[in-house]
């Protein structure tokens, strides 16, 4: 009998009671014992995670990348955190991405009781755990100005209509990233410890968050030619070819500006520069396909 807890945020874009409610019974006929939790304010998954006495198999975060974030923090302060699921439920979801998890409930309660893991990496951003990116630049500005209200109404969307009203008055900063001694400048940094960006887009083939190793993709310019360059790049899956881009493995480095920038991790706003990177010091166990 595996003892599972499923943690849901009911504020996260995709959140579908009736869906939770399928994964549970198909869990509870197999024999599992399940509970639900619903989160009523921000960090609850933090302090749940972090608990010493969550006496769980599985932990599965029903939310989107900002949910499982959470849950990977509390983990840095528990000796021995359960393993780690993934209900897909939030706006981007480029974790789901990344280990190409399933969306049907079926698919979703079978794959936690075939209970098959893997090892999920994270990089550390001045000692804050991150399991996709972190990252300085138009798109921290975008996760900074954005309105919670209207992320929700509008999913994916919000980012669009927020980027194009802070685009027209926007001051990009020139910021520099030291890479294992290296220096490297541009207007956009993304330290990225996967293969993906804001949902299906490739950015770095060869990582994966399931092995060990962080790249730092730097732009060096963002006025509306090298944007709208970069974003069709995106789509291709090209970025890392694209005119004006390098992408470099990295053990540690450090994004500086002459100005504080804002910084987002895993899609939540996060302070502002200077941000020290680095790869954290083990992984946690995740349930995959």
């Amino acid at each position: 009998m595996k003892n599972v807890l499923i943690i849901a945020n009911p504020t996260s874009g995709g959140y579908d009671p009736r869906r939770i409610e399928l994964i549970e019974d198909y869990l509870a006929q197999a024999g599992c014992k399940v509970e639900i939790r619903l989160t009523t304010h921000a960090g609850e998954i933090e302090q749940i995670a972090s608990d010493p006495r969550l006496a769980v198999d599985v932990l599965v975060i029903a939310g989107g990348d900002g949910s499982v974030n959470e849950a990977l923090t509390g983990f840095q302060v528990n000796a021995a955190p359960p393993d780690l699921a993934v209900i897909p439920a939030g706006t981007a979801n480029v974790l789901a991405h990344e280990l190409g998890l399933p969306k049907r409930p079926l698919a979703i309660a079978r794959s936690i009781l075939a209970h098959r893991t893997k090892p999920l990496h994270f990089g550390l951003a001045n000692g804050h755990p991150f399991v996709l990116m972190a990252s300085a630049g138009m798109d921290a500005d975008v996760v900074h100005a954005l309105p919670l209200a209207l992320k929700r109404k509008f999913g994916k969307l919000a980012y669009v209509l927020t980027a194009i009203k802070i685009g027209l008055t926007r001051r990009s900063s020139e910021m520099t990233v030291e890479v294992d001694g290296k220096s490297l400048t541009g207007k956009l940094i993304v330290a990225t410890n996967g293969r993906f960006y804001g949902g299906p887009f490739v950015v770095c083939p060869d990582a994966s968050v399931t092995t060990s190793g962080l790249h730092v993709l730097v732009l060096q310019k963002d006025d509306p030619i090298s944007a709208l360059r970069f974003g069709i790049a995106l789509l291709l899956g090209r970025v890392h070819k694209a005119r004006g881009v390098t992408v470099t493995a990295f053990e540690k480095a450090k994004i500086l500006a002459k100005a504080p920038t804002a910084v987002q991790i895993d899609g939540d706003p996060y302070g502002a520069t200077p941000v020290a990177l680095e790869a954290g010091a083990h992984g946690y166990t995740i349930v995959v396909p």
